[in-house]
């Protein structure tokens, strides 16, 4: 079958359509924000065929897998396996690096364990194996006397219950086993839980070491050897146990090596893990910084933060003694304060006794004791755990583990190398660094031959990612700090590696986050993925994209309610004659976002940061200027939001809030007296529960219920606001909790929902629901988009203005009720920025944006720039990181970076209006934003 046909497309606002997808092509499914795109391709396409695989497997299978709700659809046909790659599923375990994720550190775990060459931890000396002799001459070395226990390690952290092994020393004469550290004797029953991971040593002998015991000990040796293939422990009291192999030990220092495995070289494996920070390279701890973040303030001010939440009835005898007792001022500033009596303050009187007079009710009370400090005490109740701790993660930070500097392996791991480099060494390399260091690795012809299957896996991988517009990462950079778009590109990358034929593709803008200069490489990496026979669906919004695809889904014509239909399906030559797509008239160029009609000057004031230098930062100093429209650009992995959201933005924070924020690597900044608030809109869900709606994010559900509640039949009743919250019992409905729907739980099948059969869906019992404004319930508000409920409420001054926020940035279609959950990545960003519209605002603020235009159509582009315009000429500050040649050519003033991505970045390129910056011969940004202003100008464009 050449296509896949779905019919009667029904989920969410599909609107029971009929569509035909070619294979093995490259299909762009656009359309406006909200117009049902992610709905077809993921809620539908993916859905339904993760659904059917996972229904072709035993039921056994089945229960260790997510149950997928069958998609509301009467039939899709010619559908192949399914695999999505969207923005929401990146990886927040600390554990997970781009190493990880992309199987390159399985790989070079393998290529170490296969090729490396180990040296001594402790002297440095290559080490080399030993003999049975060797191993023989060392015990022999121990005083007359010396009792030894030899133990065989025949299992080392691996799952099963092992009865045949057991049985197999039974019949060869062997007494006793030690398994998971505890001796058992052999002529007993052992039963062994096959899900758990084992340790099964066998006590081959005991034996003290004398004169004429030559013998016996060689013959122990080689026993123990003969059942663990060379590994052979051997224990003495008051010592730690020694492990020699036949294969690895340092004939120095006596230091051995166990067999060398890739599990060794696994930081989330105890056999290789650093032990300190259990393979996490980083340490918890409670940061001064955090507890005391505005040292300008004094005690009495409150310069330490969590005693902001004690009473005064502790805090002033606590204080009182110790300024009495150490002789210090409460109202002296905290960086004032001796650097003696800082340290007491943060970390006790370390055993001194200090006096404390507590007064109570007409008596007061003298009392000597040590004084904790505040951060053993925080300390104390981390440690102990229950309801000590809320609160308390706040204030701690993070640092590189003491032990293994960062690098979560244990230091024998890190002294296996290959080429000079351990395995920790190479993963901090760039991508780029990674592929140059392993093509031009200098190896015995026995090594070569070993390792060149493995070197030809890394290298693929390695090369995908640059083709994808990533060789600024390096392979030990934590998965969760990526963004939504590179973390699709890691997976990009590694699916291509799979080489899988026949599978159905999803991709949910993989540009997102990607300079235009490396747009062509990822669309040549979507067409090797097409080529190899496999169909990818792309949803996006990228104009080159869609120029690119051999065949176009346009969604639309509007959003939410007014959208869900197909207005155009063919190819993208098509499109652009087509009248009745949006998409079409914006490429044909019928349609289009103006130039501003004049750009704003930059004034006198600015924010300016001096020596920023916080990951690939060199040291920089930039001037941002307040009062316009600021875009800062650049190539992926430039320092963009290294700059803005790490540095500038906690910064900003910290001096205008004074709240507590982890340190930045910056020397300074000025102008901040120029502002009076920060705010950053970023791109985080508004909600993880379907509790969480529009109505609750933006405030405008309180004054709504307020106004209920003061219907003179609701005062007469007695209700309150809270009555018509459906969060809490009172006037929700009891039986569903306020959700609507029932849940019943299927036994190998997905969970399914069913409308409450005591409320009827509507949230509220039948007291609440009697209570109706303008003929209207509660429930029929929160069913009301924000169109209809702002005409509705249109006297309402307070709702009114919340109402109009809502429909500025484009989401008059959204129904005030509808669940968190469902809401479209560009939609939950709106509705923050709607949010922050809603409040009052004094002309001095700063907003920070990161790539708002997100799952933006052109349509919901040119409405966005509406709202920040509108913003700025108020007298605010915009500034947005943007790769989007729409936005970036609509800006007042551009800070470029670059010059590349990773350690090749984090300079200021150029700096200037967009005229200026296409003046500037090394910058990508500029080399593209030209064409965009040339044809944006251009007589035939504008005709």
């Amino acid at each position: 079958m050449d296509k896949i046909v779905i019919r009667g497309a029904k989920v969410h606002n599909l609107k029971n359509f009929d569509v035909e997808i070619p294979r093995n092509c490259l299909i762009v499914i656009t359309g406006l924000s909200g117009s049902g795109k992610s709905t077809l391709a993921f809620d539908t396409l993916y859905a339904e065929g993760q659904r059917r695989y996972v229904e072709s497997l035993s039921a056994y299978a089945r229960q260790f897998l997510e149950q997928m709700e069958r998609a509301d659809v009467e039939s899709i046909e010619g559908l192949s396996p399914a695999i999505a790659i969207d923005q929401r599923s990146v990886s927040r375990s600390p554990r997970s690096t781009v190493g990880t994720v992309t199987e390159i550190y399985d790989y070079l775990r393998l290529l170490y364990a296969r090729i490396g060459e180990p040296f001594c931890p402790y002297c440095g000396h290559p080490i080399s194996s030993q003999t049975l002799q060797q191993i023989k001459e060392t015990l022999l070395r121990f005083p007359r006397g010396t009792l030894l226990t030899l133990f065989s390690p025949i299992v080392r952290g691996r799952k099963g219950e092992y009865r045949k092994e057991l049985e197999e020393l039974r019949r060869d004469g062997f007494i006793r086993v030690r398994i998971d550290g505890k001796l058992m004797d052999l002529s007993e029953e052992i039963r062994l839980d096959k899900n758990k991971r084992h340790e099964i040593e066998v006590l081959v002998d005991r034996l003290v070491v004398k004169e004429g015991g030559e013998k016996r000990i060689l013959d122990s040796l080689e026993i123990s050897s003969k059942l663990s293939q060379g590994i052979i422990k051997v224990e003495r009291e008051g010592f730690p146990p020694m492990v020699f192999s036949q294969r690895f030990s340092c004939i120095d220092c006596g230091f051995s090596f166990p067999e060398i495995t890739p599990r060794m070289f696994s930081f989330n494996s105890p056999q290789g893990a650093c032990p300190t920070c259990n393979g996490l390279g980083m340490k918890q701890f409670f940061d001064p910084g955090l507890i005391v973040p505005d040292p300008s303030l004094s005690l009495k001010e409150g310069a330490i933060l969590p005693w902001k939440k004690k009473g005064d009835s502790f805090l002033r005898p606590l204080l009182e003694g110790l300024s009495n007792h150490y002789n210090f001022s409460i109202n002296t500033p905290f960086s004032k304060l001796p650097k003696s009596i800082q340290r007491i303050l943060l970390y006790g009187s370390e055993g001194e006794r200090v006096s404390f007079r507590v007064k109570g009710r007409g008596s007061s009370h003298l009392f000597y004791q040590e004084f904790e400090g505040v951060i053993p005490e925080m300390e104390r109740k981390w440690q102990d755990g229950g309801d000590g701790v809320d609160g308390l993660e706040e204030f701690l930070n993070v640092s590189p583990c003491p032990e293994c500097a960062g690098t979560r392996l244990k230091k024998e791991v890190l002294s296996i190398k290959v080429n000079g480099k351990s395995i920790a060494e190479v993963s901090q390399l760039y991508v780029w660094e990674a592929l140059e260091f392993l093509t031009h690795l200098e190896l015995t012809p026995r090594s070569q031959k070993i390792a060149q299957n493995i070197l030809k896996e890394i290298e693929e991988r390695l090369r995908f990612m640059i083709e994808v517009g990533l060789d600024y990462l390096t392979l030990d950079r934590r998965a969760s700090t990526l963004s939504g778009g590179e973390s699709q590109r890691v997976r990009l990358a590694t699916q291509i590696g799979t080489s899988l034929v026949g599978v159905l593709y999803i991709l949910d803008e993989p540009s997102i986050g990607l300079h235009q200069r490396d747009h062509l490489r990822l669309l040549g990496t979507l067409k090797r993925l097409r080529d190899l026979g496999n169909t990818v669906v792309v949803v996006e919004h990228d104009e080159e994209t869609i120029r690119s695809a051999d065949y176009i889904i346009d969604m639309g014509p509007g959003p939410g309610e007014k959208g869900g239909e197909v207005v155009f399906t063919g190819p993208p030559q098509e499109l652009v004659k087509s009248e009745s797509s949006l998409t079409g008239q914006y490429l044909s160029g019928k349609r289009f976002i103006p130039l501003p009609q004049r750009r704003r000057r930059t004034g006198d004031r600015f924010l300016i940061l001096r020596g920023a230098a916080a990951n690939n930062l060199k040291n920089i100093d930039v001037k941002i200027p307040l009062g316009v429209f600021t875009c800062v650009t650049g190539v992926s992995g430039s320092g963009k939001s290294t700059l803005i959201i790490d540095t500038l933005y906690p910064i900003l924070a910290q001096r205008l809030y004074h709240l507590p924020q982890r340190p930045v690597a910056v020397k300074g900044i000025e102008g901040v007296e120029h502002i009076d608030k920060v705010i950053h809109v970023d791109q985080m869900p508004i909600g993880r529960t379907p509790r969480s709606n529009p109505a609750t994010y933006t405030g405008l559900f309180h004054p709504i219920r307020t106004l209920f509640a003061q219907i003179p039949e609701s005062r007469m009743r007695g209700f309150t606001p809270g009555r018509f919250s459906f969060n809490v019992p009172g006037g929700r409905c009891e039986s569903c909790h306020g959700d609507g729907v029932l849940k019943v739980e299927m036994h190998f099948l997905p969970d399914v929902y069913i409308t409450c059969e005591e409320c009827h869906g509507k949230r509220y019992n039948r007291e609440t629901l009697d209570i109706r404004y303008k003929g209207k319930t509660i429930s029929d508000v929160l069913e009301m988009t924000a169109e209809e409920a702002y005409e509705f409420f249109s006297p309402i001054p307070i709702l009114r203005h919340k109402l109009q926020t809502l429909v500025d940035v484009g989401l008059g279609y959204l129904r005030l009720g509808q669940p968190a959950t469902t809401l479209s990545g560009g939609e939950a960003q709106r509705i923050k920025l709607a949010r922050e519209l809603s409040k009052r605002e004094t002309g001095r603020t700063v907003y920070i944006l990161d790539e708002p235009t997100t799952g933006l159509h052109f349509a919901d582009i040119q409405r966005l720039l509406d709202v920040l315009n509108r913003l700025t000429d108020k007298g605010n500050t915009i500034i947005v990181i943007e790769h989007n040649m729409e936005v970036i050519k609509s800006a007042d003033y551009i800070i470029d970076l670059g010059p590349e991505g990773g350690e090749r970045g984090g300079e200021v390129i150029a700096e200037g209006t967009p005229e200026e910056l296409i003046q500037h011969p090394t910058s990508y940004t500029g080399q593209y934003l030209k064409k965009v202003l040339e044809r944006t100008t251009s007589p035939s464009f504008l005709s």
